[in-house]
């Protein structure tokens, strides 16, 4: 079991940044790909970003291309969103989640283990 804890959301401006993170704890001695993935209200969750074990491969949804990046740090079991330029229609509840077959995939089906996620609202 993977427990996922979400942190780094508020409230910003349009333009402004946040840093989402995301540490882990319990069995992360495996090699599990992380993704981030973003769900406003009455839609969906959507992909965001994702980066395999190693950050080799990274993901991005079309949108936050540019924008968005994501990281890693395995000594500290974190996962980083770097948010900059932010616009409105980021504003989402942000969710990491693990990958226990190392896939950086795109789809929410493909992941294990979920965070309870972090508010972001970006003000216009």
């Amino acid at each position: 079991q993977v427990q996922l804890v979400e942190s780094g959301g508020g409230l910003v401006q349009a333009g402004g940044s946040l840093r989402l993170s995301c540490a882990a704890s319990g069995r992360t001695n495996s090699w599990y790909a992380m993704g981030w993935f973003r769900q406003a209200p009455g839609k969906e969750r959507d992909f965001v970003a994702s980066i395999s074990w190693r950050g080799a491969v990274t993901e991005y949804e079309d949108s936050v291309k540019g924008r968005f990046t994501i990281s890693r740090d395995n000594a500290k079991n974190t996962v980083y969103l770097q948010m900059n330029s932010l616009k409105y229609e980021d504003t989402a509840v942000y969710y990491c989640a693990a990958n226990r077959a190392n896939r950086a995939g795109r789809s929410p089906r493909e992941y294990d283990y979920w965070g309870q996620g972090t508010q972001v609202t970006v003000s216009s």
